[in-house]
């Protein structure tokens, strides 16, 4: 019997394999601990998986059926925060032009505060896919690459590089050396890093592992993303606006007086919420996101309840624990999905979403 085995690979900071967050997945019986190292970057650790992968299949005794079985692995996708991610990919995250690494949104800041610039911010999946030259590619990133490896070696490497990342989003890190009056030198010292390995060997090897195409298969991390994202910042738009009308206390008794048995939670909490109202955390945020439009209508203005509607609909199916229609659920998905949220809730607050 051959069976197949998609793998998702996910790689953080565990606190050393301590932390009791950490153990409780890993105490389920389809979660396997593999490898950890307070010296070893994960780009060093993604090179020991890659050699020491399977690519024939692994032979197994089937305890149940008591025979032996071929095992073929197969990575579905790599899973981490939005930092690790981009790490994975080789990009340089939300601190350059082009900050997504998926595709090629983004642009300079006066492009992304513009009315064109901002709506390509919120461009759907299907366009994304229908336009494949959108889309991030391994063979472009690895091009970027080795290409400020080649610029490295010139004068003025260091900021010719960090434009390059800035403009790009692609970067092999800290790939830039000091600058030096002679070119030899520098290619010396090039090797020297190199340590006898060919540039290709050094370079990400995700970018380059057969059926693995890293910048479609880092699925987007929703806390970050949406909680900690949109709706914390949204959030702090809200409570600026209610501040400056007076009705913060309002709010809090409506809060409090809002019915929350269908959210699962013992309660909103709605003194903590209100009394450190800029220290929450993703499970207030996912609260909020259900309620918040129920007790808002009349104390903000009407684009403010509408993003606040939005970004609910779109809480409660990324928060799915139970699909019971697959059909269904795709259905609203795309509805949600082709909805401009960032253009509906950008009306209130476009900086905040721009850095």
């Amino acid at each position: 019997m051959v069976y197949h085995v998609p793998l998702i690979i996910f790689v953080d900071n565990v606190s050393g394999n301590i932390s009791k967050q950490w153990n409780k997945h890993y105490q389920e019986f389809h979660v396997r601990f593999v490898t950890l190292s307070p010296h070893a970057s994960p780009m060093e650790l993604m090179h020991a998986m890659k050699e020491q992968a399977a690519e024939s299949g692994v032979v197994a005794w089937d305890c149940r059926d008591e025979e032996e079985v071929l095992l073929i692995p197969d990575r579905l996708f790599h899973g981490g925060n939005n930092s690790m991610q981009a790490e994975l990919c080789s990009q340089a995250g939300l601190s350059c032009n082009y900050f997504c690494h998926t595709c090629h949104g983004g642009g300079t800041k006066e492009y992304k505060g513009s009315n064109a610039g901002y709506c390509t911010l919120s461009r759907s999946e299907q366009w994304l896919l229908s336009n494949s030259g959108s889309l991030q590619a391994p063979d472009e990133t690895v091009n970027e690459i080795k290409s400020q490896f080649l610029k490295a070696l010139l004068s003025g490497a260091t900021e010719k590089v960090k434009a390059s990342v800035s403009s790009t989003g692609r970067g092999a890190g800290n790939a830039a050396m000091q600058e030096s009056d002679v070119k030899k030198k520098l290619e010396d010292e090039l090797v020297t890093l190199l340590n006898g390995h060919d540039l290709d060997e050094m370079i990400n090897p995700l970018l380059g592992m057969t059926g693995v195409n890293i910048h479609l298969d880092t699925p987007t991390e929703i806390l970050h993303t949406i909680l900690l994202g949109i709706i914390k910042y949204f959030w702090g738009q809200t409570v600026f606006l209610i501040e400056k009308a007076k009705v913060l206390d309002l709010f809090h008794s409506c809060l409090d007086a809002i019915k929350h048995d269908a959210l699962n939670i013992p309660s909103l909490n709605s003194d903590y919420i209100c009394s450190y109202k800029g220290s929450l955390i993703g499970k207030h945020f996912k609260s909020l996101a259900q309620v918040v439009p129920f007790i808002i209508h009349d104390l903000v203005p009407q684009t403010v309840v509408d993003g606040w509607t939005l970004m609910g609909e779109l809480v409660v199916l990324l928060w799915h624990t139970k699909i019971n229609n697959i059909e269904s659920y795709l259905v609203s998905s795309v509805r949600v999905q082709t909805t401009p949220i960032l253009t509906t809730i950008g009306d209130a607050d476009r900086p905040s979403f721009l850095g």
